[in-house]
């Protein structure tokens, strides 16, 4: 599931670098030594964020349109921040839930004769499902 949400970039006045904010995420902030290392540091920041929302089986904000964000300072700018979110749980999700399943024995046969993962099924249906309903 790929997610798009705008952040107000501004620049730092103590030291080289911007500090980013993403406004439909509350207390999303972040900073980088470069533009580069902003926009990186804002991805991992919201990702990170919203991975904890769908751990704990929170509902996630709707990204606001970029043109409805509006920069508190002359020097700040709105950019967009995609996050990959599959990947980002793939590398850090660490939140496992167990549930019990009921499928019939002659499937249940079939997928340990072929050495099937069942977790591995159902959790690649189901992230195909969010895929289609975001789509």
């Amino acid at each position: 599931m790929k997610l798009v949400y705008p952040a107000i970039f501004t620049p730092c006045k103590e030291k080289e670098g911007y500090t980013v904010v993403v406004p439909d995420l509350p207390g999303c902030v972040s900073e980088g030594d470069s533009l580069a290392d902003a926009i990186d540091m804002g991805v991992d920041a919201a990702s990170g964020w919203i991975l904890g929302e769908l751990e704990d089986g929170n509902d996630i904000p709707a990204a606001s349109e970029y043109k409805d964000i509006t920069p508190d300072t002359a020097d700040s700018f709105v950019n967009l921040l995609v996050l990959d979110m599959e990947s980002y749980a793939e590398k850090y999700g660490s939140k496992a839930v167990r549930k019990n399943i009921t499928i019939p024995a002659w499937l249940n046969a079939y997928g340990e004769k072929n050495h099937l993962n069942f977790s591995k099924i159902l959790q690649d249906a189901l992230l195909s499902m969010t895929q289609k309903v975001r789509n």
